[in-house]
């Protein structure tokens, strides 16, 4: 039975791929991720998110080893924004690079791999060759995130003119 539900659900499928106990709550913080993973999330956002679904409670440190172990097995890329805050998104095993934009004004990280589009392959390819050349140092378990930070669109249009 057990090898039957590894087989059928995808979540257990990776979780086993990994060496990672399926319970629940690993089912549940992984499943959420996967399901919203153009969007980076701090552990209080992701947290928010899972109580707002009405999602089993989750107390914060087992929340917080979770994702600890999730991001170690590859499965989860975190980020350390420019407040040094972290930021934890799903990371799918075809991506080799994350790029994604922080707003300096309004604090909103946005991925850009829909903005790069036509773009993407020498950003993939120069991906690639960095990892290729750090395992050739010995170095194991990498990923790339790409991060670019400045004002959005949205904060960098002049404000209208006060009315007089």
């Amino acid at each position: 039975m057990d090898s039957l539900l590894s087989t059928t659900d995808p979540i257990d499928a990776l979780l086993s791929a990994h060496s990672l106990r399926r319970t629940s709550a690993a089912r549940q913080v992984l499943g959420w991720l996967l399901a919203h993973a153009d969007t980076s999330y701090t552990h209080a956002q992701l947290q928010a998110a899972l109580q707002a679904e009405q999602a089993p409670a989750l107390d914060r440190v087992t929340l917080y080893r979770l994702i600890d172990r999730l991001t170690q097995a590859g499965l989860l890329l975190c980020r350390v924004d420019v407040h040094r805050v972290r930021r934890y998104q799903a990371m799918p095993a075809s991506v080799k690079a994350a790029p994604h934009f922080e707003c300096h004004s309004c604090h909103r990280d946005q991925p850009l791999a829909g903005a790069l589009r036509t773009d993407t392959a020498d950003l993939e390819k120069a991906a690639l060759h960095a990892l290729q050349a750090l395992r050739a140092l010995g170095y194991q378990g990498l990923s790339l995130d790409f991060s670019v930070r400045g004002l959005c669109a949205d904060c960098a249009k002049p404000a209208p003119a006060a009315l007089a």
